[in-house]
């Protein structure tokens, strides 16, 4: 039988035809529907909320939350300025990372040797602060550290890099070494008492020196519980514990006459839910009179500053999905989050954001909070329904395009 041209095409078209529903039919009844557009619409800022400490108007200032390596106010110079006693701070991070002494132990001796006599001497001669020692005498590393940290002894600062580097300059060098490890790049230590204008640092490196001491538990202990004697009964007068009826705690408090005044310190702010410590670092003050002035109207600022912030309120939106079929919902905090603003500091805020295509009301579609801080979910606040087969049917491409995102 004779198959006309006409009959062939119709067949082939045929084939196409019922071929492609075979296709067409399960890609769009059951691929994955596309996912829906998501935008953030509030990114939080919660950083612009503190209000900023009142920071002297003189010399190189600057505070760090502790914990943090990033400044949350500096003022004043920005550039390296001498830092005085902030040395010895430094100097006793150093020595105890290579020597370590638990917290209430007392840690190998040391004998003093004529080299550390005669700087006693040489100190006390050009009325520098030092601490008395004998030719022959022996101190444990914690009542070095003690004289150091408590009672700012140049002649113990050399003793102790001596002792644990084999020189002052080999102690330099360490330093060097130490200062590079944790990122304070803007410190350069030329001798181990401070005394020297070559041994300088930022404001930002001080202050962050500050909050290592306090976070290394045998010097935190050392500087909480101060000595009331040394060896045969030698006193050491306590020259940073200045300021507790301010509510500061003094780490360091010194001058020379290239750096002025300087000033390690902590303090806490805020109220017992959002209590926040502070590390802070007041350098080149004109003198120690000006000291406790500036601390009072910095302590005054900050504790304003740390007023609770809603960071997140439970309800409001802070984020937009749309579907490609039409259908659009919000998504809303569901909690709220207030902090200090110091506890926020310059973190920011962050909105991660789930992926999906559907959703009932009140499901979980991503999280909203602190950067490396809380987070509260984020829920719809209106279903996205599915569209249904005719939509499914009369989108072809939209659905076959999902199919090949969904197994990519």
């Amino acid at each position: 039988m004779e198959i006309r041209p006409g009959r062939i095409v119709g067949i082939l078209v045929g084939t196409v035809v019922i071929l492609g529903l075979g296709v067409y039919g399960p890609v769009t009844l059951l691929a994955p529907l596309p996912a829906v557009q998501a935008s953030v619409v509030d990114a939080l800022d919660p950083a612009a909320a503190a209000a900023p400490p009142v920071l002297p108007a003189d010399g190189a200032s600057a505070v760090v939350v502790s914990g943090s390596s990033t400044p949350v106010a500096t003022a004043g110079i920005t550039d390296p300025v001498p830092i005085a006693g902030v040395a010895k701070a430094i100097e006793a991070l150093v020595v105890i990372d290579a020597k370590p002494v638990a917290v209430g132990n007392t840690g190998p001796t040391l004998t003093i040797s004529n080299e550390d006599y005669a700087d006693y001497i040489e100190y006390s001669k050009a009325d520098a602060r030092a601490i008395p020692v004998f030719l022959g005498e022996t101190w444990t590393e914690r009542e070095v550290l003690q004289a150091v940290l408590l009672g700012s002894s140049n002649n113990h600062a050399d003793t102790l890099a001596r002792w644990a580097f084999g020189s002052v300059d080999a102690y330099t060098t360490a330093a060097a070494t130490w200062l590079t490890a944790h990122g304070l790049t803007g410190t350069h230590i030329s001798d181990a008492t401070g005394l020297s204008g070559d041994t300088v640092g930022t404001a930002t490196d001080a202050a962050r020196v500050a909050d290592l001491v306090m976070s290394q538990p045998t010097l935190a202990e050392i500087l909480s519980n101060p000595a009331t004697s040394l060896v045969n009964n030698r006193g050491v007068d306590n020259t940073t514990n200045e300021y507790a009826d301010l509510g500061v705690f003094g780490i360091s408090r010194s001058f020379s006459d290239p750096a002025g005044v300087c000033f390690l310190f902590t303090t806490t702010v805020g109220t017992s839910k959002t209590s926040t410590t502070i590390a802070g670092a007041f350098l080149r003050e004109p003198d120690y009179d000006t000291l406790p002035t500036d601390l009072t109207a910095f302590v005054a600022g900050a504790q304003t500053g740390a007023a609770p912030v809603a960071v997140v309120a439970k309800g409001a939106s802070h984020a937009h999905f749309r579907a490609a079929w039409g259908a659009e919902a919000n998504g809303v905090a569901g909690a709220d989050i207030t902090r200090s603003a110091w506890q926020i500091g310059s973190a920011g805020a962050k909105v991660d954001l789930d992926a999906f295509s559907t959703g009932l009301e009140g499901g979980l579609v991503g999280h909203v909070g602190i950067a490396g801080g809380p987070q509260v979910p984020l829920k719809l606040d209106r279903a996205i329904k599915d569209p249904g087969l005719g939509w499914r049917l009369m989108h072809p491409f939209a659905m076959i395009s999902s199919l090949i995102a969904a197994n990519r």
